[in-house]
């Protein structure tokens, strides 16, 4: 069964990016509301918003700026198949990394 192209990236996931200086651990979450998708990541004791975040069939797009372990603005596009998803994350003019996650099957803890 495949996602409805609309509801692809909504959820929690746990994502692996392979850097050069090692392997980065971050939760990223994409919410649905209004009929926008929005999103933030979370990773080396930042939280950061998601920006020009796409859905195109099973093709995820976002941006994002992290300042640790560096400061950055980095560039995702993933492919989602159901509760994982693969790609490349881009830092300018830097080689691409390898991103891979799942989706988190219960639901994240909110700070409201």
């Amino acid at each position: 069964m495949t996602a409805h192209p609309d509801r692809t990236a909504e959820g929690v996931w746990d994502l692996t990016v392979a850097t050069p200086i090692g392997r980065i651990k971050a939760v990223v979450e994409f919410r649905r509301r209004d009929g926008v998708v929005t999103g933030v990541a979370s990773g080396a004791g930042e939280d950061v918003p998601l920006r020009d975040i796409t859905v195109d069939g099973t093709l995820v797009t976002w941006k994002q700026s992290v300042t640790k372990p560096l400061r950055l603005n980095l560039a995702f596009a993933v492919d989602v198949r159901g509760d994982t998803l693969e790609g490349t994350s881009r830092a300018g003019r830097l080689p691409a990394s390898k991103v891979t996650g799942t989706r988190r099957t219960t639901p994240a803890r909110t700070s409201e």
